[in-house]
């Protein structure tokens, strides 16, 4: 996709690809500033290439601005889900608390994990899924 966003770009010119520079622009925004384990770095250098071949395309003050609104709205999007998780932990406890639970398991299993994998030996205890049990709500 970055590849036919790139050629696209190329293909519409200088003075066409301004409207469409913030959509273009987002998906290669997303990936540079990703930051998950799992990344690709070829990805990551194509979304590159393509922003560099996209501020010698348009120049670089209009670049700027389509960037910088880009991030702008990345940024107040991902203010707008924070607040809506602190929200929604005040409105619904109860979800907030099954989240909660959910996370410290994943923590505990995670850190047996690592234990095993450092000390090959070791066996640590796993936790016996039942999965009515799980689902209950501990009081």
């Amino acid at each position: 996709i970055f590849k036919f966003l790139g050629a696209i770009s190329v293909d519409l010119g200088q003075d066409r690809i301004k409207p469409y520079l913030p959509t273009i622009l987002t998906p290669l925004y997303r990936e540079l500033n990703s930051n998950y384990a799992e990344q690709d770095p070829t990805l990551k250098n194509l979304s590159q290439e393509i922003v560099e071949l996209l501020k010698k395309l348009v120049g670089l003050e209009a670049f700027s601005l389509a960037f910088s609104s880009v991030q702008k709205q990345a940024n107040q999007k991902r203010a707008m889900r924070k607040k809506q998780r602190a929200l929604q932990t005040v409105a619904n406890p109860d979800i907030a608390a099954r989240r909660k639970l959910k996370r410290h398991k994943n923590k505990a299993e995670t850190r047996k994990r690592k234990i095993e994998s450092l000390r090959p030996m070791y066996k640590a205890k796993r936790h016996r899924s039942n999965a009515l049990k799980d689902l209950a709500m501990v009081e």
